[in-house]
């Protein structure tokens, strides 16, 4: 009686790895180390391991389909960066399906599994806030199908990304808050793990050193949402060395600054100045309309499609390079600050 015929599954857990590096392994894929190739390899010999022929088909026969990953719809980055993809997709032929992973790991790694199945020929994708994990981003790798990050992106997976200048865009915002008074800036980040958390928070301290003003940890918060700003805002405020100036991860945080100092009476920008960060309809519509910086979403959504479009259709030459984006920033000045 035959035995059952094994799977990468079955190698996994035999050999207590993840399914993903037995399937990198057994292509002799670089990144995973000799000594667990080989232990992969020579289990799968002796074991008398064949690839499914199906699977591999399903995996080869590509599609015009391209996936595309957005944190949340409501904010007005994202959904600019989707109108850039959706213009190029649709003028080069492509069909797009978005799926919404609301800040979610465990509902991004289903919709990447969603992708996986409906066979997309390639991904577009954004991280949620607490994704640490990139095992299903390689898992797609590893069944072909390319992959661009666009603004948060993973640095975990060698692959494609389009960013904004956040650096440039941070400290440009800081240092104009300080040549126009500020002495005392606060800076509300995302959580620290993401990219653009760690380059907006090195514009700002390196803004801040130029002008040799002091910065302890009490001035970072982590925060990076309106209802978040409001909670935390009023107390700081009530300090002894209150903040003349905030400078916050996102617009919707900074109207949430904005409220919290209007509801203990002080002035904007007289007495508080306050720098947000995309140029949204939130900046346009609060009152005094809000300084921000602008990221320009759908110049990077249409930088990204392109270059998925390019890897999908061999336009490179190199097919190994990859090629990163870097979208410029630019101060826009308005009611908060002086």
């Amino acid at each position: 009686m035959n035995k059952p015929q094994i799977t990468i599954k079955d190698i996994a857990k035999a050999l207590n790895v993840s399914p993903s590096t037995v399937s990198r392994a057994l292509k002799n894929n670089p990144d995973i180390s000799e000594e667990t190739r080989n232990n992969i390899n020579d289990y799968a010999h002796k074991h008398n391991y064949k690839p499914n022929e199906l699977a591999l088909n399903l995996r080869t026969s590509r599609s015009n389909t391209i996936g595309v990953i957005i944190p949340q719809f409501v904010h007005h980055f994202f959904s600019c960066v989707l109108d850039g993809i959706e213009e190029i997709a649709s003028k080069s032929g492509y069909n797009i399906i978005v799926a919404q992973s609301n800040e979610e790991y465990e509902r991004e790694v289903k919709i990447v599994h969603t992708f996986l199945a409906s066979r997309v020929c390639g991904v577009i994708a954004s991280l949620a806030k607490d994704t640490s994990h990139y095992e299903h981003y390689q898992e797609l790798l590893d069944n072909n199908i390319p992959i661009v990050f666009y603004d948060r992106i993973c640095t975990g997976v060698n692959t494609e990304r389009v960013v904004v200048d956040d650096y440039a865009g941070a400290f440009a915002a800081v240092e104009y808050m300080i040549q126009t008074g500020c002495k005392r800036i606060f800076y509300y980040s995302a959580p620290f793990h993401l990219e653009i958390a760690k380059n907006r928070r090195n514009g700002y301290l390196d803004a801040m050193r130029k002008y040799k003003i002091h910065v302890d940890d009490s001035m970072i918060k982590v925060c990076d949402t309106r209802e978040q700003a409001i909670g935390i805002t009023p107390d700081i405020l009530e300090s002894v060395d209150r903040p003349d100036g905030f400078f916050a991860i996102n617009d919707e945080t900074a109207s949430g600054i904005l409220y919290s100092c209007k509801l203990v009476g002080l002035k904007i920008p007289e007495e508080v100045s306050i720098c947000g960060f995309s140029d949204g309809i939130i900046a346009q519509s609060t009152d005094p309309k809000l300084t921000t910086v602008e990221q320009h979403g759908k110049e990077v959504g249409e930088s990204a499609i392109n270059l998925l479009i390019d890897k999908l259709e061999n336009k490179n030459s190199d097919e190994k390079r990859i090629n990163n984006r870097i979208v410029k920033t630019n101060l826009v000045i308005r009611g908060t600050t002086k």
